[in-house]
């Protein structure tokens, strides 16, 4: 059996809204923008600056293509706030929320994930 080599994303980012409807700004580490997410009921789009606006029918399907991982959005938000809601095949660390680092691990479906968020103080 194959297996895909690790892949590794680092980005800061700048999260709006709510998990129905908001924007997710992902930023290089040099400082360059390298897309807006948008989503809202319905639907989702991508904004890369280098090509048109990708539209998806989910922020998951969304997520996924920006990320390569189905980065579950509602978790997400949860998980910022300090509540460590439960999310399908996810497993979050929120022991050093107070501290301003999240981690959650995707374990299924594959690929697995490692999502590690340290936020600015």
């Amino acid at each position: 059996m194959l297996s895909e080599p690790a892949q590794s994303f680092s980005a800061g980012f700048e999260l709006k809204g709510k998990p129905e409807r908001g924007e997710l700004t992902l930023i290089s580490p040099l400082g360059n923008v390298l897309g807006v997410l948008r989503w809202s009921p319905g639907q989702a789009e991508l904004d890369s600056g280098q090509q048109k606006i990708q539209r998806f029918e989910s922020v998951n399907a969304l997520m996924a293509q920006a990320t390569g991982a189905d980065v579950p959005l509602t978790g997400l938000f949860a998980w910022l706030q300090g509540d460590n809601a439960s999310v399908n095949g996810w497993s979050a660390d929120l022991s050093r929320h107070a501290e301003g680092r999240i981690s959650a691990k995707r374990t299924q479906p594959a690929p697995q994930a490692d999502l590690r968020v340290v936020l600015d103080q």
